[in-house]
């Protein structure tokens, strides 16, 4: 007999039955809208029921991992995002085992945070997290669990695993722009362009070497960021996500530099070798550290990758809002460049919180 309560706002249905060992079961499932669902939920059940099905789904919590990472996230996250997924999952195993998913309590995950917290910095507990509580909303909707185990934990890490975002000073980008795209045969190298349009727009480097001749602008002085590039594929793919699809606005220096590319136009591609092909991103990172060895610039683990870092710390030096950085890199959430950028902005809001000192200090009463 099925039991139909309101709990609040919402309606809840609870069926239950015995086994051939004469053992009692429930099954329980929580905010229904209206009555009527609540009701059609616990008739569906117990007619499976009298059909002989198993309605109590039990699973191994890192095979249901699995199985939803194949199933909705592998056939549209690009490479490096699986990447993340697959990291995810060998935590997750490590830990778990063969535990069921419906065994896992509020007080078992907040173990894995605790131990997993221990070795790892905030940045990754925060998206290891993010993506179990994905996960676990999916398993609530396909009736594995009835509550999300993942609510209300506490995220821990060890904050001596944070890197700090390496970046270039101002005076360091300037003398790396001049070697870049200095006037001689060199300067003719794509590479060197890509390098000085990455301090220029903060795009990364699958966006620069998508970049086509249509999507500049010279008039609004904008390029739009529609694609990226595969280089596994030699070809074009979506953006990182939705917010990456943006048009940036971009300074005259940066058209005069491309304009010269423009002038020996042999492809609609903005960035191409002389043997006709995309430089890769060992061919980029390359010519970046030769250039920062001929400039005496020493950056531990500095890559093509810290150029937007370094544009970011330039916006930020200068007093651009948050906000609009976060929109020009295309970040889907502000939170995202305030997590990634944590350190840079506490280093500048360390000295504007001096300016406002000083200037509240020449105040007279």
């Amino acid at each position: 007999m099925a039991s139909i309560v309101k709990r609040g706002k919402k309606w809840q249905a609870r069926i239950s039955w015995y086994d051939d060992e004469n053992k009692r079961h429930f099954k329980t499932k929580s905010n229904f809208p209206t009555k009527k669902l609540a009701q059609i939920w616990a008739a569906d059940n117990e007619n499976k029921l009298n059909k002989g099905i198993d309605i109590e789904k039990s699973v191994v919590f890192t095979d249901y991992y699995d199985q939803w990472v194949e199933t909705y996230k592998s056939p549209k996250v690009a490479d490096v995002t699986l990447a993340r997924y697959n990291i995810t999952s060998g935590a997750l195993k490590s830990f778990f085992g063969k535990t069921k998913i419906k065994e896992i309590t509020r007080d078992t995950y907040q173990q894995f945070i605790n131990e997993y917290g221990a070795t790892h910095a905030s940045h990754t507990v925060k998206m290891v997290n993010g993506i179990v509580r994905a996960c676990v909303r999916s398993a609530i909707l396909d009736d594995y669990l009835i509550k999300d185990f993942t609510q209300g934990v506490e995220l821990i890490s060890n904050p001596d695993k944070t890197l700090k975002v390496e970046y270039l000073s101002k005076k360091e980008i300037e003398a790396l722009l001049k070697a870049a795209v200095e006037n001689d045969d060199r300067s003719m190298y794509a590479s060197r362009y890509m390098i000085a349009t990455a301090i220029y727009t903060g795009m990364r480097l699958s966006e620069i070497q998508a970049l086509t001749w249509n999507d500049i602008n010279w008039l609004k002085q904008t390029i739009s960021i529609t694609k990226s590039w595969d280089a596994n594929k030699h070809d074009f793919k979506p953006t990182k996500n939705k917010s990456s699809v943006r048009t940036i606005k971009v300074n005259q220096n940066l058209l005069n530099l491309l304009s010269r590319l423009r002038q020996r136009h042999i492809s609609n591609m903005v960035f191409m070798t002389q043997f006709g092909s995309i430089p890769t991103s060992n061919a980029v990172n390359k010519v970046l550290k030769k250039l920062l060895s001929q400039l005496k610039i020493h950056k531990e683990g500095f890559h093509f990758h810290s150029l937007r870092h370094s544009h970011v710390a330039l916006l930020l030096a200068d007093g651009v809002d948050i906000y609009a950085i976060s929109k020009r890199l295309g970040h889907s959430e502000i939170s995202t460049t305030t997590n990634t950028y944590a350190y840079l902005i506490d280093e500048y809001k360390s000295k504007t919180d001096e300016e406002i000192i000083n200037a509240l200090e020449k105040l007279e009463i």
